[in-house]
């Protein structure tokens, strides 16, 4: 049986959007289907990634107009 395995971009975006879905699909079809795996897999971890940018830039924003206000 031969499975169309091309990697979509639309695997990662799900990741991206919804990074629980990439990670199970990684882990799903990591030996099935590989091009399509990686492209979950990458959407996941560049949502947790930039969530985890995000967060640094909020608290150092944050922190620095703290200590503009003298708090």
């Amino acid at each position: 049986m031969e499975t169309n395995d091309n990697g979509g971009f639309l695997w990662g975006l799900l990741g991206c959007c919804i990074p629980v879905v990439g990670l199970v699909l990684f882990l799903v079809w990591k030996d099935q289907k590989p091009n399509t795996a990686k492209a979950a897999g990458i959407g996941a971890l560049v949502s947790v990634i930039i969530g985890i940018i995000s967060y640094v830039i909020i608290f150092v924003i944050i922190g620095a107009g703290a200590l503009a206000f003298g708090l």
